[in-house]
């Protein structure tokens, strides 16, 4: 597999919600995976952004329905390269998503 991108993050935009998953490559050359859950709130989105710029992440996919996406969009615009990509046009992709429970 070719490397496109050391560190980038996939996002799962709610109402209330933002799930993050960072991947990342290790000095082994292995990949780390780690998710994250953040509220909608702007000063919980910053603290999303400094999460992933401590991280080394220089891009973000974005998966959202309806209009969730616009805040957090122009809050990371100027420090990420975003994708806003359709949920439909990735759902059948093996092994994309886990479901995990948020506390």
């Amino acid at each position: 597999m070719q490397i496109v991108h050391r560190c980038c993050c996939g996002l799962d935009v709610h109402k209330k919600l933002i799930v993050a998953c960072l991947i990342s490559l290790n000095e082994a050359g292995e990949f780390q995976k780690e998710i994250r859950s953040f509220a909608t709130m702007t000063r919980d989105i910053l603290a999303l952004a400094d999460w992933l710029t401590s991280a080394g992440c220089t891009h973000i996919a974005m998966e959202s329905t309806g209009v969730y996406w616009r805040p957090i969009w122009n809050l990371l615009e100027e420090q990420f390269e975003l994708l806003l990509v359709n949920a439909q046009h990735i759902k059948a992709v093996p092994g994309r998503k886990v479901r995990r429970e948020v506390a």
